[in-house]
């Protein structure tokens, strides 16, 4: 079954097309990857998919229902999550707060007023959540230290509980293994098909680190100045001339 259409989208920034007709299909619980040099339009297009931008042209489809148009908040609420290249989290709350505030979890007056906004997530339940979420990073230890004094690996994988909790069925991870040591990575690889696995995500993974895209991914599209060039296994795509001259660099 597809989960995610995206036919003949672009996007312009004041006369710069930062994406040209791109068309994806991703099929539901596979890992997907985004491959392709700086610039090439990936975090752009993780954009686009989550609300942050309007596509100039084309549309997006999640699972039916299309995207385009539809504000952040929104996009989230019908089942996408995402983490960021650059992280994103607040320093000065706990490791387990900051799991907390994506369940919609709060204890503020403020979010009283709006508790009709998160129904379905009772403390309880958020407890209960955010629990496993950080006993599947490695993180429940840590649950109490501020989540700026985590190690940079570790912050990643907050980041990634932190989308988790919002209990989505589409996970975007743009770039999770940037900062990691080959230990970390490999055990990154491992979180991811975990996560597909046990929790029946559709993972679209934006990743320059080759061995854990190739040893993760079971399709992969490849975009250089903003267009698709191959799409294919990772076997196809490791050995299609046009990406070995754009971007992997050496013959195979």
């Amino acid at each position: 079954m597809r989960v995610l259409m995206l036919e003949g989208v672009s996007q312009e920034f004041g006369g710069l097309r930062a994406l040209d007709g791109v068309d994806l299909s991703v099929e539901e619980k596979t890992i997907y990857g985004i491959i392709g040099p700086n610039g090439a339009g990936k975090t752009t297009l993780f954009n686009l998919i989550t609300g942050i931008y309007n596509p100039t042209e084309g549309r997006i489809v999640f699972r039916d229902r299309k995207l385009d148009g539809l504000t952040s908040y929104r996009v989230a609420r019908l089942g996408i999550g995402r983490t960021f290249q650059n992280i994103r989290l607040f320093n000065r709350l706990s490791v387990e707060d900051n799991v907390k505030v994506a369940t919609g979890w709060n204890e503020s007056i403020l979010s009283r007023l709006f508790r009709r906004s998160y129904a379905h997530h009772d403390d309880e339940q958020s407890s209960y959540g955010v629990k496993d979420l950080l006993d599947m990073m490695g993180l429940y230890e840590k649950r109490l230290e501020y989540a700026g004094s985590l190690a940079y690996g570790e912050q990643r994988r907050l980041e990634i509980a932190r989308a988790l909790a919002g209990r989505p069925s589409l996970l975007l991870l743009d770039e999770p293994a940037a900062g990691m040591n080959s230990t970390e990575k490999v055990e990154l690889m491992g979180l991811i098909q975990h996560m597909r696995d046990e929790m029946h995500l559709t993972i679209l993974l934006v990743e320059h680190d080759m061995q854990l895209v190739m040893n993760t991914c079971e399709r992969i599209a490849v975009l250089d100045y903003g267009r698709k060039i191959a799409e294919g296994s990772p076997e196809e795509v490791k050995n299609n001339p046009l990406v070995i001259q754009s971007y992997l660099g050496v013959e195979q």
